[in-house]
């Protein structure tokens, strides 16, 4: 892998982190680095949206990793950030944590150890959660006497329910990774010493399938998440029958009537 550079002026000195690209592979890893927690400081929340979005704009990029140096994650944010901050700045949270979802690329968070507060947060809003079994999930706001703010307990909700979320949100109560796979949080849960090879081994399989089809889905699946069934059937036959068009499934529906593995384009 080879280390990113940005001409973004903003980007010209990274906040505890760096962003690795293996062009081979089609995949670029954003990597927290601020051992042994990583905590993750408010400037640094800017730059991770505005890498976010220059790795979605990056033709050599496919997948996208977010990961961590260590044995943690990261155990949340900087407290004393919080205070410091002013109210523009910290109401633009969620904003900044939610650009692995906008992203229209695939993006997998591998988790293990504390993965807490906005390290949770940001983890639940990539599309794959692959985990160790060290890691612990928490949202630990209540004992500040706060409420997370960057969309966790929201996320959270639509994905194990009320009755789970609030155990977890008004006890700060944590989960292990294999409850979390359990509860439908985490994608895969798998021995410390197994996190990388299962990356891997998802990143190369994510590869075989047509860019922009994965690019559909994704969108579909996000703006239907709180639509009526109805409204969900609709807009994926849309989106189905402009895929028809595409030059990807005229390959897929080619390579599959002579058995071979198809070459997708994303076009």
């Amino acid at each position: 892998m080879s280390t990113m550079s940005f001409s973004d002026p903003r980007l010209a000195k990274l906040n505890g982190f760096s962003v690795e690209l293996n062009e081979a592979k089609q995949r670029a890893d954003i990597v927290l680095n601020r051992p042994p927690l990583n905590v993750i400081e408010m400037p640094q929340r800017d730059q991770l949206r505005l890498i976010f979005e220059a790795l979605d704009e990056d033709e050599r990029v496919r997948v996208i990793v977010l990961r961590a140096v260590g044995e943690h994650f990261s155990s949340g944010g900087n407290i004393k950030g919080f205070m410091e901050a002013s109210p523009e700045h910290v109401s633009k949270l969620a904003w900044n944590i939610a650009a692995p979802a906008r992203c229209a690329k695939p993006v997998i968070a591998v988790n293990r150890g504390y993965c807490f507060g906005v390290g949770f947060e940001i983890s639940l809003a990539c599309d794959f959660r692959i985990v160790s079994e060290t890691c612990l999930y928490a949202l630990p706001e209540q004992k500040l006497g706060q409420i997370p703010g960057s969309g966790g307990s929201a996320r959270l909700q639509k994905m194990v329910g009320i009755t789970r979320t609030k155990d977890i949100v008004m006890r700060s109560k944590r989960i292990s990774g294999k409850q979390a796979l359990d509860w439908g949080v985490a994608t895969e849960c798998v021995p410390d010493d197994k996190l990388e090879a299962a990356t891997d081994s998802l990143v190369d399989e994510l590869l075989t399938f047509s860019p922009i089809a994965q690019r559909t889905a994704k969108k579909l699946l996000n703006d239907t998440e709180d639509s009526t069934l109805a409204i969900a059937i609709e807009l994926e036959g849309h989106c189905y029958s402009r895929l028809r068009q595409s030059d990807d499934f005229k390959e897929g529906v080619e390579a599959f009537h002579a058995k071979r593995p198809a070459k997708f384009k994303g076009s």
